[in-house]
């Protein structure tokens, strides 16, 4: 039996070409089915439906946007739920609110498959070199037909206990992601503002104990005014809703993140939600535009641009 895997995006793609650039003999579905022509070429077999996936899968992996698609390509609410998952083991490996991932589990389990809790840490480099970091959840039974599957996608996995810790650990990793980045990005921004070489202030910053992968990866987009998506600046805000309403849920104070959450709002509002999560820089750069009282060009105009400069 082949191992299926659903949700060809921006992560998903990559993660499913290295399983098959491994030898794992893949089925694949995507909503977009023009995403599947690579895993085609690489030697996937494409079902025509989320159902053709299970059929012919035993472990079927699931990286997908939001909690609604998941419920959709596993029919759930509907008679073929239970067809679909029984006897399957259920991989979800995007990032949803932990509260709807244990109720997955109890569905699943219910109707007579297994659940395995697997989100991942990484963006779309870390995703096509296998070099992302997976925290697992759930029963050592589920999680023993997973584990094997981790290999060509992970430097790293840990096992985190029952679902949903895994996604809790995801959502605390990605709080220090998200005001890390937004840190940086501001911190960039303060130095150009005030004349100094940008690219000098990057190499100093790289020499000192700030340094990281993270800031390695993002320094060369932000000297570049490179938006291309990396991790999207709409998946962010969502992480960050996500992470909000679970420090909500226990009273825990979140204040670094919720200034993010404002950033990241009005940088989705301005229309970059499609962009790197480093297009936080838009909102900054009009919020800077709004204090000096320079006129109004959109989330993201900056004074050195040129109409045919601007990305």
């Amino acid at each position: 039996m082949r191992v299926g895997f659903i949700g060809l995006g921006v992560m998903g793609r990559p993660m499913a070409l290295n399983l098959l650039r491994a030898g794992t003999p893949l089925v694949v579905w995507n909503r977009t089915h023009a995403r599947c022509a690579p895993l085609r070429d690489a030697g996937a077999e494409v079902a025509g439906s989320p159902a053709g996936v299970f059929e012919r899968a035993d472990t079927v992996l699931l990286m997908l946007a939001d909690e609604s698609a998941v419920d959709a390509v596993l029919a759930r609410g509907t008679p073929a739920f239970a067809a679909r998952v029984a006897g399957r083991t259920v991989v979800h490996m995007g990032t949803t609110s932990p509260e709807y991932s244990a109720g997955l589990e109890q569905a699943v389990r219910a109707a007579g498959g297994a659940y395995a809790e697997v989100p991942v840490s990484g963006s779309r480099v870390p995703a096509e070199q296998g070099q992302l970091v997976a925290m697992l959840a759930g029963d050592d039974s589920a999680l023993a037909s997973v584990r094997p599957l981790l290999g060509p996608l992970c430097r790293e996995s840990f096992g985190c206990g029952p679902v949903p810790n895994a996604l809790l650990m995801k959502l605390a990793v990605n709080l220090f992601l998200i005001t890390q980045v937004t840190g940086f990005t501001e911190a960039f921004h303060f130095a150009e503002r005030h004349g100094l070489d940008r690219a000098r202030f990057l190499d100093v910053l790289d020499a000192g104990p700030m340094a990281s992968a993270v800031s390695r990866m993002k320094a060369p987009k932000l000297l570049a005014r490179d938006f291309t998506v990396q991790a999207a600046a709409e998946d962010v805000l969502k992480n960050n809703r996500l992470i909000a309403e679970a420090a909500r849920g226990r009273g825990v104070a979140s204040p670094l993140l919720d200034v993010c959450h404002t950033l990241f709002q009005e940088t989705v509002a301005g229309g970059y939600g499609g962009e790197d999560m480093v297009a936080v820089l838009r909102a900054l750069e009009a919020r800077t535009a709004d204090a000096r009282g320079e006129p109004a060009a959109g989330v993201g105009a900056h004074p050195d641009d040129d109409a045919a400069g601007c990305p």
